[in-house]
């Protein structure tokens, strides 16, 4: 299973990473929860309080009542997502953390940036957060983190609020682990200086990125902890792997004779039961006969750990998933020691 990294998307957000902040344009503010005063405040923590405790219970009916239009009208994106995650959700409490973002004007707007909190002549303080968010509609929004914790999980469940009249309605959810195959942000990013320091730079450059995103309870938040992570992995980073929406090729041997070039779109880790695996996406051009989708994966697997041997330390298996322009795609798994 790739890792779950769940956004409901509206046509309100577009995810744009910034490794630096930078002032917010006249019309863009954001206010922490220790900002806000006692009536906002009460009803964005009860709205927001309302709907954890539906997803906790897996009351997905009740949520999609109480959603935007936009969001009701398409809901089996929630649903999935709370679904899949309802054994780390069951019976959790959790306590809000709030940001409310507000956006003045009447279009939307291409790029706006919500600075939150104290900043330093540096950037980033310990207590503060920046949002990047791309063809935001005017409107007052609130982001409401929560830190769901249970003996065998953490899960960061985060709402995305917007308010109608005098509601605060629905308007996407991301549910994703703080954990990976059991470890945190700590322990991955622990790891990558460990592999670093064995040269082996493309196992640290996955840790990192790992590391990066267990600690973002969403990716379009930044915080001074993942900036430090973003320079990490930007570090690490080296030009043959596909990154930032590059692409590599992959030249592999095939069940035919002769060989194939792939272009590799992805190359990240995620939790297979209980191991710990490294992803890899390609670009194929259809994968409608499951056979010749398998000879090309297993294909796949084969040349990338010939090129980055150092994987078979890191990692107990690979996940080739193949993707044809429709999006559609077919996936297999082997263990590390099945590939030779």
């Amino acid at each position: 299973m790739i890792q779950c990294l769940r956004f409901i998307f509206l046509g309100l957000f577009g995810l744009a990473i910034a490794g630096a902040s930078t002032p917010a344009a006249s019309g863009q503010s954001c206010q922490t929860s220790a900002d806000l005063d006692d009536a906002p405040r009460a009803a964005i923590t009860a709205a927001s309080q309302r709907y954890f405790d539906m997803a906790v219970k897996g009351d997905a009916a009740s949520l999609r009542q109480n959603a935007v239009p936009a969001l009701a009208a398409d809901f089996s994106g929630v649903e999935s997502a709370i679904k899949e995650r309802q054994q780390d959700l069951a019976g959790t409490q959790a306590t809000p953390k709030i940001f409310l973002l507000e956006l003045a004007g009447t279009e939307p707007m291409p790029h706006a940036e919500f600075l939150c909190g104290v900043f330093g002549k540096n950037g980033q303080t310990a207590n503060s957060a920046a949002f990047y968010l791309d063809n935001l509609a005017p409107a007052k929004y609130a982001v409401v983190l929560f830190d769901a914790t249970t003996p065998h999980a953490r899960t960061n469940v985060s709402l995305i609020l917007q308010q109608v009249g005098t509601d605060w309605k629905l308007a996407g959810l991301y549910i994703r682990p703080a954990q990976l195959a059991g470890h945190d942000s700590d322990w991955f990013s622990a790891r990558a200086r460990e592999y670093k320091s064995k040269g082996q730079v493309h196992n640290a450059w996955l840790y990192a990125l790992e590391a990066r995103s267990l600690l973002a309870p969403v990716p379009f938040m930044s915080t001074m902890a993942t900036d430090k992570l973003d320079a990490d992995a930007q570090s690490l980073e080296s030009s043959d792997v596909p990154a930032n929406g590059k692409t590599v090729d992959l030249v592999a041997g095939t069940t035919v004779a002769g060989t194939t070039t792939y272009k590799l779109t992805a190359l990240f880790p995620a939790a297979v039961g209980n191991d710990l695996d490294v992803i890899v996406k390609y670009q194929a051009a259809d994968v409608s006969d499951t056979n010749k989708a398998y000879a090309a994966n297993v294909a796949v697997m084969k040349a990338l750990v010939a090129r980055y041997p150092e994987l078979r330390e890191a990692f107990a298996g690979v996940v080739a998933r193949a993707t044809d322009p429709s999006g559609r795609d077919y996936g297999t798994l082997l263990a590390m020691k099945d590939i030779k």
